[in-house]
C-alpha cells in the first residue's frame, strides 16, 4: 500500500503500518579495496632494491574500489618534474604509505558538516522532486559513513525503523550494511528537510502497549477487550474519515473465501501451498535486486527488513528517499515477487510518472478537478501481487474487507471468535483484527479502522471495467483515478513516463485479469448490477 500523501508519506502494501523494529543488522559482508599493487625492478648491481609502487595503468592503486589519479608534481615551467627520494641505506625509492579504503575512513565531526554539504551540491534532485527521468547516484562512496548527527547514510538498513530520523540513528554510530540500494540524496544545498511534526496516520495508530494487551488477551482465553494506547492520539475528525464500514461488496468478500476453503481446506493450507517456504533475509536481498532490474530502477528505492510491520510492507519517503519496509514474516516464496510489484511496480512508478504530470501537487490536483487516486491506487496494485500466481485468489483483500465490515458492530473479542470460521490461527487473528480496531483506545466497544476495505473494493472496480480502462496511460498519467484517464489523456506528458515490465504486453494482461475473475468466481453480471 501506499501511505496517503495527504498523510505524510506513500501507501503501502495492502494497508499498512510501521512499527519500530530493533536494532540494524549487517546483512551483506562490505565491499573491501583490494590492497596497493607493486612491481619489482632488477638492478644491475647485486644489491637487492626495495620495491617501488607503479603508477602506470596496469597497476593503477584503488581505493575502496576507484582508481586513484596519482600525477607527478609540474615545475614552474610547466615540465614535469621527477623527484627522487633516497633513502639512507641504498637509494632506493620509498614504498608508497598504505591507506584504510575509504569505507573505513571517518572523518572528524567539526569538519564533516562541510564536506557533506559540497557532497549535497553536486547531487541533483530525485525525480519526484525535480522530474528527473532517474536520479543521479551520489558523487562521494555509496559505503562510506556519515556518523554525525546531521550527516546521512549511505546504506540500506535490515531491522532499523524507517521512523527514526537521520540524526537520532547517526547518534547511534551504527552503520548500515552495504547493499546495491544507494542512498538517493536531499536536494540541493545540504539543508536537510525538517521532520514532520507527527508522524503519518497509519504509523500513529500502532499501540504503544500492543504486547502487554496481545499477552493479556491470549491468557484471558480471548475474552478480555484490549485497551490500546498511543504516542499521539489522532483527532476525532481523522478517525471519522473511516469509522464507517461499507457492505455494498460483503457477498463478493464470502464468496472469495469461501472458494479458498473449497479447494484447501482452510486458510493454513491454502497459505503453505500457494505462498512456499518464508525466505531468509539473504533471499529477499536476492529476489528485490532482481525485481528492480527488471523495472530498471536499481539504486532508486531503499530497501528494508523488519519483523514487526502489521502489514506485509510498507513504502514511504523518508529524508527524500522512497524507502520500502519488508515484514521478513510475510516474505513467501511465491508470494514476495507480487508484493514488490505491488509496491515497486504499481506506487512507486505510478509516483514518478506523476510527478512528471501538471496535476503532481495538490493544487494541480484541484485545478483539475482530479477524483481520489483511492480506490484506484490500491485496487490496482492489489491486482498486481496477484497477477501471475498460479491460484490468484483474493483472499487478503476479501478478509480484510470482511473483518471490518462486521468489526463496525462487534467489540474486539467477539469480532475474534466470529472470524474463525475462516481463519484458525489465533496469531493470524489477531493480527487481523488489531487492523481493523486501530485507532480505539477501548476495543470493548463497536467501531472500526474502515480504510483496509480500499483494497477489495478498488479490485471489484477495476476488474468491472477492465475492458473499457487503458491501463498503460493509467500508469502513465500517475497518481489518478481510472474514472479521469479519458479527460486527461491529452494533457498528460508522457515522454518521460515508465510501465511496469508485466504491464508491457496489454492483451496477456488482460488475460491474466480474465483470470482472477474466474478463479475467484466473481460474476461480472453481479459486478455490473453493483457498479451500473
Amino acid at each position: 500500500m501506499v501511505l496517503d500523501p495527504g498523510e505524510g508519506c506513500m501507501d503501502g502494501l495492502e494497508g499498512e503500518d510501521v512499527g519500530r523494529s530493533s536494532s540494524s543488522n549487517l546483512l551483506e559482508p562490505e565491499n573491501r579495496a583490494d590492497p596497493p599493487k607493486t612491481i619489482t625492478k632488477s638492478s644491475a648491481t647485486p644489491r637487492p632494491r626495495a620495491k617501488t609502487s607503479s603508477v602506470n595503468k596496469k597497476d593503477q592503486v584503488f581505493h575502496n574500489g576507484l582508481p586513484v589519479q596519482t600525477k607527478p608534481p609540474e615545475s614552474s615551467s610547466g615540465q614535469v618534474q621527477v623527484v627522487e627520494k633516497r633513502s639512507k641505506r641504498g637509494g632506493a625509492t620509498p614504498r608508497p604509505l598504505l591507506r584504510r579504503p575509504l569505507s573505513l575512513e571517518m572523518t572528524p565531526q567539526r569538519i564533516r558538516g562541510s564536506q557533506e554539504q559540497m557532497a549535497d551540491r553536486r547531487i541533483l534532485h530525485p525525480p519526484w522532486r525535480s522530474g528527473a527521468a532517474v536520479p543521479s547516484p551520489p558523487a562521494r562512496s555509496l559505503t562510506s559513513p556519515s556518523l554525525g548527527p546531521g550527516g546521512w547514510m549511505r546504506r540500506s538498513e535490515s531491522t532499523c525503523s524507517v521512523n527514526y530520523s537521520l540524526g537520532l540513528r547517526a547518534s547511534k554510530g551504527q552503520m548500515r550494511p552495504a547493499t546495491s540500494l544507494p542512498h538517493i540524496a536531499k536536494g540541493v544545498g545540504g539543508t536537510p528537510s525538517p521532520s514532520p511534526s507527527r508522524p503519518c496516520l497509519l504509523v500513529a495508530l500502532r499501540p504503544l502497549n500492543l504486547e502487554q494487551e496481545k499477552q493479556a488477551f491470549f491468557q484471558s482465553d480471548y475474552k478480555y477487550e484490549p485497551q490500546f494506547e498511543y504516542a499521539q492520539p489522532e483527532p476525532s475528525s481523522v478517525l471519522e474519515k473511516y469509522m464507517e464500514g461499507s457492505g455494498l461488496f460483503l457477498q463478493q468478500a464470502v464468496g472469495i473465501m469461501e472458494c479458498v476453503l473449497r479447494k484447501f481446506g482452510s486458510y493454513e493450507n491454502f497459505e503453505e501451498i500457494t505462498g512456499g517456504s518464508v525466505l531468509p533475509k539473504s533471499r529477499v536481498w536476492a529476489a528485490v535486486r532482481k525485481y528492480l532490474q527488471k523495472e530498471g530502477c536499481v539504486g532508486e528505492v531503499v530497501v528494508c527488513l523488519s519483523e514487526e510491520l502489521l502489514s506485509q510492507a510498507v513504502m514511504m519517503v523518508e529524508r527524500c528517499r522512497p524507502t520500502l519496509t519488508i515484514n521478513l514474516a510475510g516474505a513467501r516464496q511465491h508470494w514476495l515477487e507480487g508484493m514488490l510489484r505491488h509496491e515497486i511496480g504499481t506506487h512507486y512508478l505510478r509516483g514518478v510518472n506523476n510527478n512528471l504530470q501538471p496535476w503532481a501537487t495538490s493544487a494541480g490536483r484541484k485545478q483539475f478537478g482530479l477524483k481520489p487516486a483511492n480506490p484506484t491506487e490500491e485496487g490496482l496494485a492489489s491486482l498486481h501481487s496477484v497477477l501471475l500466481r498460479k491460484q490468484p485468489y483474493l483472499w487478503r483483500a476479501a478478509l480484510l474487507y470482511y473483518t471490518v465490515y462486521h468489526a463496525a458492530s462487534m467489540s474486539f473479542s467477539q469480532l475474534f471468535s466470529h472470524i474463525s470460521r475462516f481463519v484458525q490461527d489465533p496469531a493470524v487473528r489477531w493480527e487481523y483484527c488489531l487492523r481493523a480496531k486501530r485507532g480505539q483506545t477501548d476495543t470493548s466497544e463497536p467501531g472500526c479502522f474502515s480504510k483496509d476495505q480500499v483494497y477489495l473494493d478498488g479490485i471489484l472496480r477495476i476488474l468491472r471495467y477492465r475492458r473499457t480502462i487503458d491501463f498503460k496511460m493509467l500508469t502513465s498519467l500517475g497518481k489518478v483515478s481510472y474514472e479521469d484517464v479519458e479527460r486527461l489523456r491529452h494533457l498528460a506528458v508522457l515522454r518521460r513516463t515508465r510501465i511496469p515490465h508485466f504491464m508491457q504486453d496489454q492483451e496477456r494482461y488482460l488475460q491474466h485479469l480474465d483470470h482472477i475473475v474466474t478463479i475467484n468466481e466473481l460474476d461480472d453480471a453481479q459486478l455490473q448490477h453493483l457498479l451500473p
